[in-house]
């Protein structure tokens, strides 16, 4: 189990800005591991879970205080592989987040689509593996809420660290695309593009502190903080009837 505290801010780049704040960014951050191991890019594939109406989606959209999204997430698209599938439940208190996340086996995740609970692993002695925190919970929100498997969101991401260990992280999101899906491999997905030329900005501290570098990129490039919950998204691309209404002036 990981547990994580931080302040986001999200920015959308044309392909000009992403040029060129990329270029900056190397001078003062590194690739992440799964950067580097990628050569690049690597694929980000997450299955959303919501109530049969919604509220999660409504709560995101509506800036409820202490909202909790749920979510399976591997990193690759080859399910043959039994990648680790990452389960994570994140809590949002205004601009502040905490993700709660363990690793599950891959049967472990196929056990659970079917059963709907977790058939931990057991060792060589035959004793039942510990309880793990995150995924007992995320079992419990499961039922309490009747949550059920809502939306598949897939997209390529850089990742940055810094090279001076200050805590501070940097993503680069490009190509997100989102479907309706009940698994993390769907067959046949109908994905559908989010914003095909832009570019997600992300700057990830564990506080309000931004190294004088990274503001200077915010202000030279004129960028503005947007939300962008790739969740909320999602669901209003595959289910034009649930985009947010606009207030008329």
């Amino acid at each position: 189990m990981s547990t994580s505290e931080r302040f986001e801010r999200k920015y959308h780049l044309t392909p000009g800005q992403y040029q060129s704040v990329r270029n900056i960014v190397r001078a003062f951050m590194v690739p992440d591991t799964y950067t580097i191991r990628a050569g690049g890019r690597y694929l980000v594939r997450s299955l959303y879970y919501d109530t049969r109406d919604f509220s999660a989606f409504h709560e995101r959209n509506e800036g409820n205080y202490g909202r909790i999204k749920l979510r399976f997430r591997v990193y690759g698209d080859n399910p043959g592989a039994s990648p680790p599938v990452r389960v994570e439940l994140k809590t949002k208190k205004g601009n502040s987040m905490t993700k709660y996340s363990s690793f599950a086996d891959y049967r472990e995740y196929e056990h659970f689509l079917v059963s709907r609970s977790w058939g931990r692993s057991r060792g060589c002695a035959g004793e039942s593996a510990p309880p793990d925190p995150v995924l007992e919970e995320f079992q419990r929100l499961y039922h309490v809420r009747g949550l059920v498997p809502t939306l598949l969101v897939q997209y390529l991401r850089e990742g940055y660290r810094s090279r001076d260990g200050l805590p501070v992280r940097l993503t680069l999101d490009h190509n997100v695309h989102s479907c309706r899906a009940r698994e993390l491999f769907p067959r046949d997905p109908l994905l559908k593009p989010h914003r095909p030329r832009s570019i997600v900005l992300e700057i990830k501290t564990n506080s309000r502190f931004e190294p004088d570098w990274l503001r200077h990129i915010v202000r030279n490039q004129v960028l503005k903080v947007v939300s962008n919950s790739k969740y909320v998204q999602g669901i209003e691309i595959v289910r034009p009837y649930m985009v947010t209404p606009r207030s008329v002036v």
